[in-house]
């Protein structure tokens, strides 16, 4: 955008006799139309050439009004350095172009991230039952996608900032920390560069994954959504949980599919002493196989305390995945209640009162 080719100027010449306010409009005119007939031609050549190439064909189409309008600003640039104008109105002309071409080289560059981005996102499928790998690399591209946009968008506003003479020191702490006005922003962005720098950590160290059961709060839920500075958590009765990534790795929580997607669950009975440990079991195993929901690996009962009044019994099942799980574990307790009401009723919880009989009080 700074030399000017020799037929802009001669075309300049030719029409000094006409008055300045004309010549540029003729200048900007002419600098509009070649430079839509240079990008139409570019991005038909691009798309030809490169048609099998999934990422270059889709930038080629995502990023046509972008890069038309950067042909559109460099033709404009070109045309102010020779048209008529003043010092000053040439100098004002160039720099609005140059922000604006800053401004267009960073929309280009987001929309190559969301492309690559998408692109790999579509080899692996969250779909299916064992999507642990799926959810995996799905956490990593996400978060590190919103991480890398915040990264491009403050790259962007500190060069457009450092442009402008008033706030060129801005713009020099956006990309570099040092000076009095660095201390400021990052101060003022302290919140955000913590969770961005959290953020980084997930992805690599994955802590949670999109669509991993946990319990947060005291609250069971799945993670629905991570963003660049906060997760969204759905929680069972469909309410949206919404906290800081820094709080996934300053404070303690429950992940119960870091592993694998398959769980074991808990269903507890109170039973009386009395009550045939070997029927429950063997009615467990018998609810367990004719189940739908249960893996088949773990179907286990066992009395886990004693108190005073009753057995505390412990029945473990699995499944695939937390949902399943937990309908399973309240499949189990139905069944079970239910067989204990109708079958073996004396093993259900009795309250014992017991009887001293006293000797007679003869005179």
């Amino acid at each position: 955008m700074s030399a000017s080719p020799p037929w802009l100027t001669d075309l300049a010449l030719r029409l000094a006799w006409a008055p300045p306010w004309a010549i540029s409009l003729a200048l900007v005119a002419v600098a509009v139309l070649l430079a839509l007939a240079a990008h139409f031609v570019l991005v038909r050549i691009v798309r030809r050439s490169l048609s099998r190439d999934a990422f270059w064909s889709a930038l080629a189409v995502r990023t046509r009004r972008p890069t038309r309008m950067a042909f559109i600003v460099a033709a404009l640039s070109l045309a102010a350095s020779i048209a008529p104008l003043t010092t000053g109105q040439a100098a004002g002309a160039k720099h609005l172009l140059l922000i604006l071409f800053i401004v267009l080289v960073g929309w280009i560059v987001l929309t190559a991230l969301d492309i690559g981005a998408a692109l790999y996102m579509r080899r692996f499928n969250v779909d299916v039952e064992d999507n642990l790998l799926a959810r995996k690399h799905l956490t990593q591209v996400k978060i590190l996608r919103r991480a890398c946009a915040v990264v491009i968008g403050l790259v962007t506003v500190g060069l457009a900032l450092m442009t402008i003479p008033g706030v060129r020191q801005w713009g020099v702490s956006l990309l570099a920390a040092g000076g009095a006005a660095s201390l400021i922003v990052g101060l003022a962005l302290q919140p955000l560069l913590t969770n961005l720098i959290a953020g980084i950590q997930i992805a690599i160290t994955q802590p949670i994954r999109i669509d991993d059961a946990v319990i947060v709060d005291k609250e069971w839920g799945n993670v629905e959504e991570i963003n660049a500075t906060y997760v969204v958590v759905r929680l069972w009765d469909w309410r949206r949980m919404v906290l800081p990534l820094s709080y996934f790795i300053q404070t303690p929580f429950q992940n119960w599919t870091r592993e694998s997607a398959a769980l074991i669950g808990t269903a507890m009975l109170y039973v009386d002493h009395a009550a045939p440990i070997d029927r429950l079991r063997a009615k467990l195993e018998e609810i367990a196989r004719g189940s739908a929901l249960w893996d088949g690996k773990v179907v286990n009962l066992q009395v886990t305390d004693v108190t005073a009044q009753v057995l505390e019994v412990r029945c473990l099942v699995s499944a695939r995945s937390a949902p399943r799980t937990f309908d399973l574990r309240c499949e189990v307790r139905e069944k079970m209640m239910a067989f204990l009401r109708d079958e073996i009723p004396d093993a259900l919880p009795r309250q014992r009162l017991g009887l001293v009989e006293t000797q007679p009080v003869t005179a």
